[in-house]
């Protein structure tokens, strides 16, 4: 398991830190964006959740806090936000960034979970494409399970298909999201416009990520709510 979060600290390091493909000031990331969140405040309506104050939820793989301030946004109170980050670098910038009520830590994932059923909500948004090693997906998945009360769930954000210019990263399709979290009810919605579609369409307008995003074969990431009966 060592072993594997070492692979992923050599993994991130090997990435164009601030790659400008991913700036908010590309079209074609901010309409990423901005469906994704659109897609998740439908999911939490359908859920019944018209006051997200009261919810805990916590990150695993939290970043530069970037999802969780989308959260604050959306509604969640700090004070029942959490998350951790293996890398230090970019939790010292979570933390620069998100109010002192949101709680952080640094370290691994599996060692810091959150009690058992003590979190309505366990986020994780492009992070077990980056897990290559099956048995450490696999014990991650059953401690995201474990902190989840029943009657919450996990909130899943990741792609599906390979990218064979980047070995460093695999795509999870919904069979092993399915295999992951065998007692969980999958909700499922496909999002996101393949991003380097996106990417060639918004350079000539980017009203075209809307109408090449019609098409769900050219959308690569799964939007899923696991529940937990």
């Amino acid at each position: 398991m060592q072993d594997e979060a070492q692979s992923v600290r050599d993994r991130y390091a090997r990435r164009v830190q601030d790659d400008p493909r991913y700036s908010l000031l590309n079209p074609a990331a901010l309409l990423a964006l901005q469906e994704r969140q659109r897609a998740m405040l439908g999911l939490f309506k359908r859920l019944g959740w018209n006051d997200l104050s009261p919810l805990k939820l916590h990150e695993v793989g939290s970043g530069t806090g970037s999802n969780l301030v989308e959260l604050l946004l959306m509604g969640f109170a700090p004070a029942n936000l959490s998350g951790v980050e293996l890398l230090p670098e970019r939790h010292a910038a979570a933390r620069e960034r998100l109010p002192a009520a949101v709680q952080l830590v640094q370290g691994d994932a599996l060692a810091l979970a959150p009690p058992a059923a003590s979190v309505d909500i366990v986020l994780q948004s492009t992070v077990f494409s980056s897990l290559l090693d099956d048995a450490f997906q696999q014990r991650l998945a059953d401690t995201m399970w474990a902190a989840v009360k029943p009657g919450g769930g996990v909130l899943w954000y990741d792609f599906t298909f390979n990218n064979p210019r980047n070995p460093d990263v695999r795509g999870v399709p919904l069979s092993r999201v399915r295999a992951l979290f065998p007692q969980g009810r999958v909700q499922v919605q496909r999002v996101t416009l393949a991003p380097p579609v996106a990417r060639a369409v918004t350079r000539l307008h980017p009203s075209l990520y809307t109408l090449f995003n019609t098409l769900p074969l050219l959308r690569t990431h799964l939007l899923c709510w696991i529940a937990k009966p």
